[in-house]
């Protein structure tokens, strides 16, 4: 078994380029024998041409499916070969299209006997194999046209990465990180604040030993979310530093990090959890509301941000 084969779907473009550059050898090995001066990979653009008559360089490539620059580099080659020539359009003069030379036309008369072999061996061992390749070949290419293959697999990719979501305590390896995605969110939207810079700089000292806790949210082993609970009075917590990464914003990472910031809080023992944020950030006051935050009637007073300008308290009220 091959390396490629080994790979499965992961390799298919390389197998389906492995086989395609066997079978123009083999087809032009079977050229050569018979005395054809053609190559197999020439066969598209001069069937086209035999068919359709003079096309230009633009036409040729959406009918085949390949780029305007690859056939212009063919038609070039097969100019040189004198199997083509370039000519005038006959409704515009000004446009340049391609024709098959005579010496052409004779090379596929005399191929035409070899292709009707070629196809008759082919499906033959298509049938022993038992499989109809070429409707599955057009099935698989229209579903590239149908559905793009990058919008499924980013969609796909957010599927597993949302399913792979855990969220943890914090541990001292991950300081810096806490640190750098409130600090990315913090420079986005304000400005770190010198409360910000001492909870972020100090975790344990400003947020753990007092009796908070902080929470990682964690893809893999790659830390793409945090939330903190902060003592703010005996019995009462502030939910604070919460940030999730752009590049992982989507998962519903921030609603696993409030469920289990709530789930901490109660496990806590406390009486009232608060949060301070901005009117601005209207999908975050959506979440808030959504697991249980209620908005309460202007700032908190002796509020600690300069930004703030919403408290909102938690009620428990059920996720709509």
């Amino acid at each position: 078994m091959s390396f490629l084969s080994v790979q499965g779907t992961l390799a298919l473009a390389s197998r389906l380029k492995v086989i395609s550059e066997r079978s123009y050898d083999l087809v032009d090995q079977v050229y050569r024998e018979h005395g054809i001066g053609l190559q197999g990979r020439w066969f598209p653009v001069l069937r086209l041409l035999q068919e359709r008559g003079p096309l230009s360089v633009g036409e040729i490539a959406k009918e085949i499916g390949l780029t305007h620059s690859a056939i212009s580099q063919l038609a070039t080659r097969l100019t040189r070969e004198g199997l083509l020539r370039r000519e005038p359009a006959p409704d515009d003069r000004r446009q340049r299209v391609l024709a098959l030379t005579e010496r052409c036309q004779a090379e596929l008369k005399a191929a035409r006997p070899l292709w009707q072999a070629m196809r008759d061996t082919v499906e033959h061992r298509l049938m022993d194999i038992g499989v109809d390749l070429l409707d599955a070949l057009s099935r698989y290419e229209a579903s590239l046209d149908e559905q793009p293959l990058p919008a499924e697999v980013a969609r796909r990719l957010r599927q597993r990465q949302a399913a792979q979501v855990r969220i943890v305590p914090f541990a001292p390896q991950w300081r810096g990180d806490f640190y750098r995605l409130n600090a990315e969110w913090l420079a986005k939207y304000f400005q770190i604040e010198p409360i910000d810079h001492a909870v972020l700089s100090e975790p344990e000292k400003h947020v753990l030993e007092p009796g908070g806790a902080i929470l990682i949210a964690l893809v893999g082993d790659e830390v793409v979310g945090t939330c903190a609970l902060m003592v703010d009075a005996p019995g009462v917590y502030e939910l604070t530093k919460m940030a999730v990464t752009e590049r992982h914003q989507g998962l519903g990472i921030g609603r696993k990090l409030m469920e289990a910031a709530i789930a901490e809080f109660k496990r806590l023992g406390g009486r009232e959890l608060f949060l301070e944020s901005q009117k601005r950030l209207q999908p975050a006051l959506r979440l808030y509301e959504s697991v249980g935050f209620e908005l309460q009637p202007g700032v908190k007073p002796g509020t600690h941000y300069q930004r703030a300008d919403v408290y909102m308290i938690y009620r428990g009220r059920p996720h709509h």
